[in-house]
């Protein structure tokens, strides 16, 4: 294995903007084209006894393992919302074993349950790989308590030599994290490194703030897009980030 292929998204819980069209069909068959090593999902519905008398995928599939079916054979899923009919939160798709998981809960007030997604995959390497999905508070107040929140867990759960990546929905349309995150955990931002600013990827049909990112430690990226185009625009909120790293 020379490269890692990294996919991150937020899916809307599987709904195109503005919750108009469900669109999880769609979304499968476009995340795997990229034939992506690991996926990382953000807004992901384990379970909506409401959503399964409108929809075909309902709680007898969860939306993880819908997406996975026939391209990831390992997953793990982190619980962060959770309501009467069921419940959300992060996911991470990998096509290498996952030896280890963990849900940090990263909830900072009543109205947004948020969470870190933590896994450590079975590779054959010589360094450990930690993988990690998150979504951030809206408010800034929230994201800041959030950010060091993540930096002092990256901090007791992992050492200095090994492999870290750490993506999704930070939030962060103010740009503050990532100079934060580098100076605390030395971890930069794939997209930024390779363009020289952050990935546009809210809102997808006009995309003009760079909520979306993937960050890593002891990896060197090589690629960095944010997926665009018209079938993209017709999927969630957001748009996709699609990252290849070196090891």
């Amino acid at each position: 294995m020379q490269t890692l292929r990294v996919l991150s998204y937020n899916i809307h819980k599987g709904f195109s903007l503005g919750k108009k069209n469900y669109v999880l069909d769609l979304i499968r068959e476009s995340i795997q084209q990229f034939s992506a090593d690991l996926v990382l999902l953000q807004e992901v519905i384990g379970e909506h006894d409401k959503h399964s008398n409108k929809v075909i995928h309902g709680p007898s599939t969860s939306q993880f393992e819908y997406l996975a079916d026939g391209a990831w054979s390992h997953y793990a899923y982190g619980k962060n919302a959770i309501y009467d009919e069921g419940h959300h939160g992060n996911a991470i798709l990998s096509l290498y074993p996952i030896k280890d998981w963990f849900n940090l809960d990263l909830s900072t007030n009543r109205w947004e349950s948020r969470g870190l997604l933590h896994a450590i995959l079975d590779i054959p390497l010589k360094k450990t790989i930690h993988v990690m999905s998150l979504h951030l508070d809206l408010l800034e107040k929230g994201r800041q308590i959030q950010i060091q929140k993540v930096c002092d867990y990256i901090k007791r759960s992992t050492k200095p030599e090994d492999l870290i990546i750490l993506g999704g929905d930070f939030n962060d349309w103010r740009e503050k994290a990532s100079h934060r995150i580098n100076v605390e955990i030395g971890l930069v931002e794939a997209f930024s490194v390779l363009h020289g600013y952050h990935a546009k990827s809210f809102p997808s049909f006009f995309p003009i703030l760079p909520l979306d990112r993937v960050y890593v430690r002891n990896l060197k990226p090589i690629s960095a897009q944010c997926l665009k185009g018209p079938i993209w625009k017709k999927l969630s909120d957001h748009l996709a980030l699609f990252t290849e790293f070196q090891l």
